[in-house]
């Protein structure tokens, strides 16, 4: 994969986890407007940092 291609697909996961992490924060306002718990916590947040696979090693391994 060329410099580009990497950088594209860095960015493509990071969407993707931010996709991700709106869906639940929004689930998280739902549930609180309900009276009802959080269905997510912070762990569920910080997992999708390694889901995606855009934590700082992961990252660094693509660098040349």
């Amino acid at each position: 994969m060329d410099q580009v291609s990497k950088a594209a697909y860095i960015t493509a996961m990071a969407a993707c986890a931010q996709i991700e992490a709106t869906a639940m924060s929004e689930a998280n306002k739902s549930a609180r407007a309900a009276g009802q718990p959080a269905p997510h916590m912070a762990s569920d947040f910080e997992n999708l940092i390694v889901k995606y696979g855009i934590h700082h090693n992961a990252v660094i391994g693509y660098l040349p």
